[in-house]
């Protein structure tokens, strides 16, 4: 997701869509990405690390993303 703070043009244009389709009750909203991973570890807990690493190293933008992660056992 955008950090927090920071512009999100597609969230803003959403929110106007929403507003312009009669959803008024709908809030704020926040547009981001997500990635789906199959990874191969020993166990749940080195997957969320491999996958942890792999946020930070590569898939994740530091300065304009936050991320979480969820890792689902097989």
């Amino acid at each position: 997701m955008p950090r927090a703070g920071l512009l999100d043009p597609e969230g803003q244009a959403v929110e106007r869509a929403l507003v312009e389709l009669g959803f008024r009750e709908a809030g704020e909203a926040r547009v981001g990405r997500a990635i789906e991973l199959t990874i191969e570890a020993g166990s749940a807990e080195d997957a969320g690390r491999q996958a942890q690493s792999m946020c930070e190293r590569l898939l994740a933008n530091p300065v304009t993303e936050d991320f979480s992660l969820e890792v689902i056992a097989a």
